[in-house]
């Protein structure tokens, strides 16, 4: 074998690869309805893209210190403080290239081989790559609508072993939307304390909430549950910032260390004036942050509302993120020119063959049932694609 069984095992991107062939089409000309992306639509704050200008023009373009540049720690920490009652010092504070390689780094600061690694089902297609790079071992917890896509304290308990060594949480959740109540957390984290593992909160859609919902970290339920937890957060979602690749990780000193070593000998640093422009996005005007929010719960609504008036979809009501993962179960065994619809896969592709709309199965999440849309997109394409999907639906014969 050419390239080493750890390459071998990993499993490209559903979600990046749906990306890519509706962008492939894209480019030949192809009027595709694109509803796979996980970035916002909008473009940075200008405030954010004139600091990096700035500091680009100044000369700030050398190495940092490998966590991060103190200002832009301090910047972290006071953010933590106001949003999330979380205290940290900047030495408990590391900056990464993305959230995604915080997330990358603190499980493998975490995993020995072997560990056990405590992932709800339907997940982010990331963390069970990322589990296994690091050669540890996903257990999963399924859960649906009728949980509302969402673990309870009972559930994670029964799955807990002495093998247990993380449990990896996600709220508001990709893909489902799912925001986990103060109630269901303090009840997760009570858990977590009483059986001893650590959990990794990715907290990085925790601006985009609707509903009255409200956006509580793990780590804010006392002392005991803050040091076995690392919160990952980032700009990407909340700021529109997804290309500037900046991520940060909160937690324990000895296991924030861990992580900036393994910095050290990866990526090293995030772009130095990547950074300047970080700490204006935490420190300057937030209203940019709101008017997002606003836009995408618009487009929720026109979102949920139009699939479920599809028959044979059934779209639960996101509480938060910019997605939704509508059951789409009813109209498998139908088909097509002789094509049946026998999974999220073949739906996906159905759709975008016959009517050019672009969306991710549910099955790269490991729920083969769903599919997920995101409506980080302009309301004009969710009305057309609705319409197509819709179109397309009509079309198939049971």
């Amino acid at each position: 074998m050419m390239v080493s069984e750890r390459a071998a095992r990993i499993q490209p991107s559903p979600t990046l690869t749906m990306t890519a062939r509706a962008n492939a089409m894209k480019a030949e000309g192809i009027d595709v309805i694109s509803f796979g992306a996980g970035e916002p639509d909008f473009d940075t704050p200008q405030n954010v893209k004139d600091a990096a200008i700035r500091a680009l023009e100044s000369g700030f373009t050398k190495y940092t210190a490998t966590p991060g540049m103190i200002e832009l720690r301090k910047a972290i920490c006071e953010k933590l403080e106001k949003d999330n009652g979380l205290i940290y010092t900047p030495a408990q504070i590391v900056v990464g290239d993305g959230a995604k390689f915080s997330l990358f780094s603190a499980v493998l600061a975490l995993c020995n081989p072997g560990d056990e690694v405590i992932i709800p089902v339907p997940y982010w297609v990331t963390y069970t790559e990322q589990v296994g790079m690091a050669e540890g071992v996903p257990v999963f917890i399924e859960t649906d609508e009728s949980t509302g896509f969402k673990i309870t304290a009972q559930m994670l308990k029964a799955a807990v072993t002495p093998k247990t060594k993380l449990l990896i949480l996600n709220s508001p959740n990709n893909p489902t939307g799912a925001v986990y109540s103060s109630a269901e957390l303090e009840a997760i984290a009570q858990v977590a304390v009483e059986e001893d593992f650590y959990v990794i909160s990715d907290e990085i859609y925790e601006k985009i909430v609707y509903d009255g919902n409200r956006h509580v970290s793990i780590a804010s339920f006392g002392e005991e549950i803050k040091k076995r937890t690392v919160v990952v957060n980032g700009l990407s979602k909340s700021h529109s910032m997804t290309g500037w690749r900046l991520g940060y990780a909160a937690g324990e000193t000895e296991i924030i260390s861990a992580m900036s070593r393994i910095q050290d000998h990866s990526t090293s640093n995030a772009v130095s004036f990547v950074q300047k422009g970080a700490v204006e996005a935490l420190c300057g005007p937030q209203d940019f942050v709101e008017m997002m929010r606003h836009e995408f719960d618009e487009r929720r609504k026109v979102m949920v509302a139009g699939l479920n008036a599809i028959p044979g979809i059934v779209c639960p009501d996101p509480g938060g993120a910019f997605y939704v993962f509508p059951n789409v179960s009813g109209l498998y065994g139908q088909s097509f020119k002789g094509k049946t619809i026998d999974g999220s896969k073949a739906f996906a592709e159905f759709l975008l063959d016959e009517v050019k709309v672009s969306l991710v199965p549910g099955s790269g999440f490991g729920a083969d049932r769903n599919v997920r849309l995101s409506y980080a997109t302009s309301m004009a394409n969710i009305k057309k694609g609705l319409e197509r999907i819709a179109d397309a639906v009509s079309r198939l014969k049971g």
